[in-house]
């Protein structure tokens, strides 16, 4: 189980990797190809586009011809992705990579993470999860410092050596312990579509997608309109996650042991004060404060919330796979709406409303969760 979570952990950092490294390279990519914030966001929201139309294929992937061969697939789709990213002389081209790079991300995440939750103990799942998404915070705290290097070391040389890396993990991967396929049933699926609880749990997989998706559009600019340099950038977005990091594991753990409502709770109610503060802040300084205490309150809602589904998903009878295909779906619409909709309201109205629009979306939330009634542990969801 160990090595299994090792390598499903390094899979997923490297993809998370990719997923951020566009973040200090924004500024840059805006001016070659003169995009206004409606336009960056088009092309961030590429990703979570192509997230968005591969979510459902890929648990069923995941869940039908096994994780393992789904996680093979989506490396393999990863490392073109890669490749097409270091060749993109054109905005359009650029948004064709990143669509790709997002369509492999599917398959990637919903058979890595099924892989894993199979293998681990029921009691154990949300430190598994937790483990796992942890390293994705790594990979999504180092994508932004890779991009700021790739910028200076040459971003065909960069992202040609990261589309190597996928392809030799592509191979670890077929050498790695199979975990059984699952059942697929659409009274599985319907079910859960009907649970309210896994219903929560996709929207926590959403809304914070949608935030974060907003901070990779706005946070650049800002600090760009400031005169910070691709390199400060980077290292503002690197720091914000390293705490991050280290609180995915322990959010998973506690989530078993106290259930998932009051993480959640405590995540909300830190997003709201965020979200308020960062529509009120002007200077540099302060919105990268903010932005690292956004990575621990928008951050601290994955976890739990993907425990929280996973655990419903097996009470209603749907397979993990095409759970986490529906999580991927739901996380890919939140990537694509934040930072679509988010530049367009930047644009018509500033800065402020948009994450106004992200306050109160989780105020709403987490007055919501005072309707669910006891408390979501995992031995009785």
């Amino acid at each position: 189980m160990r090595r299994l979570l090792v390598l499903v952990s390094a899979i997923i950092f490297v993809d998370t990797l990719l997923f951020s490294a566009l973040t200090p390279l924004v500024p840059g990519y805006a001016d070659e190809f003169d995009l206004s914030k409606s336009g960056v966001g088009l092309l961030v929201g590429a990703y979570g586009a192509g997230a968005l139309f591969g979510g459902i294929p890929g648990g069923l992937a995941a869940a039908r011809v096994g994780p393992k061969r789904a996680v093979v697939g989506g490396l393999l789709l990863l490392g073109v992705a890669c490749l097409a990213f270091a060749t993109a002389d054109s905005a359009a081209t650029l948004a064709g990579a990143r669509f790709v790079q997002g369509l492999s991300s599917t398959a990637t995440w919903a058979g890595a993470l099924t892989w894993i939750s199979v293998a681990a103990p029921r009691d154990r799942r949300g430190e598994v999860i937790g483990t796992a998404f942890g390293a994705s915070v790594l990979g999504a705290i180092l994508g932004p410092a890779f991009g700021g290097l790739a910028e200076h070391a040459g971003i065909r040389t960069s992202f040609i050596t990261v589309a190597v890396l996928v392809f030799v993990f592509a191979v670890l991967s077929t050498l790695a312990e199979s975990t059984r396929t699952e059942p697929v049933t659409l009274e599985g699926l319907g079910l859960a579509l009907r649970d309210r609880r896994f219903l929560g749990g996709l929207w926590l997989n959403m809304l914070p997608a949608m935030l974060f998706g907003l901070l990779i559009v706005l946070v650049p600019l800002a600090l760009d309109d400031a005169g910070w340099t691709t390199v400060a950038i980077a290292a503002v977005f690197f720091g914000a996650g390293l705490v991050e990091v280290c609180l995915n594991p322990f959010l998973g753990r506690f989530s078993d042991r106290v259930g998932r409502l009051l993480p959640i709770r405590f995540a909300l109610v830190a997003s709201v004060a965020v979200a308020l503060a960062l529509a009120a802040a002007s200077g540099p300084v302060l919105i990268t404060l903010l932005v690292c205490a956004a990575s621990v309150g928008f951050g601290g809602l994955f976890t739990p919330g993907m425990a929280l589904a996973s655990h419903r998903a097996d009470t209603v009878g749907l397979a993990q796979g095409l759970a986490f295909g529906v999580m991927n779906t739901a996380w890919a619409l939140g990537e694509l709406l934040g930072p679509t909709g988010g530049g367009v309201l930047a644009d018509s109205y500033g800065d402020a409303v948009p994450y106004v629009v992200g306050a109160m979306l989780c105020a709403v939330t987490l007055a919501a969760t005072y309707r669910v009634t006891g408390r979501a542990r995992p031995q009785v969801a």
